[in-house]
């Protein structure tokens, strides 16, 4: 995997600061809701910028992602007012999938402990030993 350049991590930070100001003050269609933007990357050449977003309720996700896919274009042009750069990336939004794929593995693992757990003492009980609070 090739490494951000500075450059590129600046613009896509500013972005992410920017984006984020624009969609809660400017964009006001009920079916976005509460969006927060999570990450920005940007292309080498600056010609794409990927947004990763998280959005409250979490039920319409895909009908936000493409109501704000259809409105990247006014955002691009506020951004380019912004932007010193010669190109202003296209923005293509993206719902953030890490809180959900991190609250899977959360419960995962708490389950993959619980079992290992019961495991033991079942293991325990068959060598027999035993604690006394377990024969009392």
């Amino acid at each position: 995997m090739a490494r951000e350049s500075s450059r590129g991590r600046k613009v896509a930070d500013l972005i992410q600061r920017e984006l984020a100001i624009l969609i809660q003050r400017e964009i006001k269609d009920p079916r976005i809701g509460m969006v927060t933007v999570n990450e920005v990357t940007v292309s080498r050449d600056l010609a794409f910028a990927d947004v990763y977003f998280t959005v409250l309720p979490a039920g319409n996700t895909r009908e936000v992602e493409d109501t704000l896919n259809q409105a990247s274009g006014f955002m691009r042009t506020y951004l380019s007012k912004i932007l010193s750069t010669r190109i202003t990336p296209r923005l293509r939004f993206h719902y953030d999938t890490t809180l959900d794929t991190g609250g899977y593995m959360d419960k995962a693992i708490d389950r993959a402990l619980a079992e290992d757990r019961v495991r033991r003492v079942d293991d325990d009980r068959e060598d027999g030993n035993f604690s006394e609070e377990e024969n009392g």
